[in-house]
């Protein structure tokens, strides 16, 4: 006999109890705000979409099922349409372009409501010897030097979208040893911890890192098992970027089990991908861990984004050590010959554990796209090392260091580094749910910069159109519960996520058989196609895909 899963029978439970009976129109007139008639729903849950309308009072749903005509306030017809909680994105980094451009038109335009931020480098805390951040806020100068501040000056800034954060482990690490690599003494160490747990009383999700490079791959696995427990007091989940993605990716995520499992949290890994060629095709020995540790009690999940490169930095192919002191100490040790012979070798031979971008891409320099806001931005570094050699034959790591010191120590880079065999068997697991990894951009104003990876305008659509309309990967409504319930669960905000009566109003409105990322590696400025109207906390934002001005999202604490 055939069993369904559990999440179906309770939403299937839920929906029976909650659909209301057809009502006649009341005489003292309209009773909701708004009502979306003839949808097709999709509720979040993984259930069967049905035809029905849906009923908002204020910022709540008021109703779902057959409403009576002339019943709202204002009544849209989204017959031939699917109507579906907002889009919660897993893993964002819009942490200060939202303040600078509300709108967050990258976002809104994919049908996200709510952002989860704060991986590794947090907009919170800012203390001890990590400066303030500063930002004009509606014109005026503001700074913070609390996640609670943060929060405070986003609910200030008035956003269109609602964003929640954890509390990043490179900014705690930071907070107390600046850009020393030396060992935390135990004064150091429990001053780490009361940030954490300054920040989680303010309203962090949980702690998250990105244990690939310095400052967050200097903690040692007993160190972040001691933080976790002090976030799991206040309910909050482990996110990790574990530390190598490449030939130590097997180990990396065993880590992260047993984080879980010493810690007794809920552990969630960062955008989960094998980035070397030489591992390629062994997802399956990954999701193999997972349901080991899940079977065992341990509640172990990831998120992915639907494309086959990363966005990250050049500088990365700096090895670990050379990072110590900060940006200006890196460049110096570029410029001495010694220093530089000693990172030459360590970049083509590799240190072990770890993870080395050069390799990973087997040293190919077609497969890394600048995305700087540079005079190089948009080309691929084959062409960037070839012009600045003039075509002559030299050494090309020689050039990458000179390129690296005239930019700063820091150029955005797209790397071409997994695959898509890879990345969909992770897409189909039932703990697997949606990150873009990107910002809030926008094609106009100040958050229009770089050459950005097409993640920022495209996540969600592209899932939705290639990977349930044109591949069939996944079902419509199992992908919907991976963008919604499935992410409104891990970072414990329980009044999102499904259409349901007395849940909080942010939905997506979208037609199914046209919805499609426009953006591209090569240009990535491009809104999505087919999200129709996007409705945050009640208020439509989106309509018939242009913004409305409208901006009610609100820090979730």
């Amino acid at each position: 006999m055939t069993r369904l899963p559990f999440y179906l029978l309770a939403g299937l439970t839920a929906l029976l109890l909650l659909i209301p009976a057809a009502e006649p129109t009341s005489a003292g007139g309209p009773r909701y705000d708004l009502v979306l008639r003839h949808g097709h729903i999709v509720d979040g849950t993984g259930n069967p979409w049905f035809r029905g309308d849906l009923a908002i009072v204020g910022d709540k749903i008021a109703a779902l099922g057959k409403i009576p005509v002339g019943a709202g306030k204002r009544e849209i017809d989204v017959k031939g349409l699917i109507v579906a909680p907002g889009f919660i994105d897993m893993h964002s980094h819009s942490d200060f372009t939202i303040i600078e451009d509300g709108r967050a038109m990258s976002k809104i335009t994919q049908g996200v409501t709510t952002e989860v931020l704060g991986e590794s480098s947090s907009a919170g805390p800012y203390q001890g010897k990590l400066a303030p951040r500063r930002l004009k806020v509606n014109g005026k100068l503001t700074q913070w030097t609390t996640l609670g501040g943060y929060f405070d000056t986003v609910d200030q800034a008035r956003v269109s979208t609602n964003i929640v954060s954890f509390v990043g482990l490179g900014t705690v690490w930071r907070c107390v040893m600046g850009d020393s690599h030396a060992r935390p003494t135990k004064a150091q160490f429990e001053k780490m911890k009361s940030l954490v747990e300054e920040a989680m009383k303010n309203g962090a999700r949980g702690l998250s890192c990105m244990l690939a490079s310095p400052p967050d791959s200097l903690a040692t696995t007993d160190e972040i098992v001691e933080l976790c427990k002090i976030v799991k007091r206040h309910g909050g989940i482990f996110a990790t970027h574990i530390r190598n993605e490449g030939t130590n990716v097997f180990d990396a995520i065993r880590e992260a089990i047993e984080i879980g499992r010493r810690a007794g949290i809920t552990v969630e890994i960062i955008h989960i991908k094998i980035a070397d060629q030489l591992y390629w095709g062994r997802m399956n020995q990954i999701v193999e861990l997972v349901n080991k540790a899940r079977q065992e009690g341990l509640n172990i999940g990831a998120n992915v984004y639907p494309y086959t490169r990363g966005n990250n930095n050049l500088a990365t192919i700096i090895p670990p050590w050379a990072h110590e002191g900060g940006t200006v100490k890196m460049l110096a040790r570029l410029k001495d010959s010694r220093e530089r012979a000693r990172i030459k070798h360590n970049v083509q031979k590799g240190i072990p554990g770890w993870y080395n971008h050069y390799t990973a891409v087997g040293g190919d320099w077609s497969r890394m796209l600048i995305a700087a806001n540079n005079s190089y931005k948009g080309l691929t570094m084959d062409r960037i090392l070839a012009e600045r050699t003039k075509g002559k034959k030299a050494d090309l790591l020689e050039a990458f260091f000179d390129l690296l010191i005239e930019e700063g120590g820091s150029v955005s880079t797209v790397y071409d580094h997994h695959t898509e065999k890879d990345m969909n068997l992770a897409m189909k697991q039932p703990w697997c749910s949606i990150g873009s990894d990107g910002l809030a951009y926008a094609i106009d104003g100040p958050t229009r910069r770089g050459h950005p990876h097409p993640r920022s305008f495209g996540t969600f659509p592209r899932v939705l159109g290639v990977y349930v309309r044109q591949k069939g990967l996944l079902r419509l409504e199992e992908a919907v519960r991976k963008m919604t319930s499935q992410n409104a669960i891990k970072i414990g905000v329980f009044d999102r996520g499904i259409l349901r009566k007395g849940m909080t109003a942010d939905v997506t409105v979208f037609d199914a058989k046209h919805v499609i990322d426009r953006a591209t590696y090569t240009d990535p400025f491009q809104y999505s196609a087919g999200i129709e109207y996007v409705i945050v906390n009640g208020q439509v934002v989106l309509e018939r895909g242009k913004h409305t001005g409208a901006r009610p999202g609100r820090a979730l604490r």
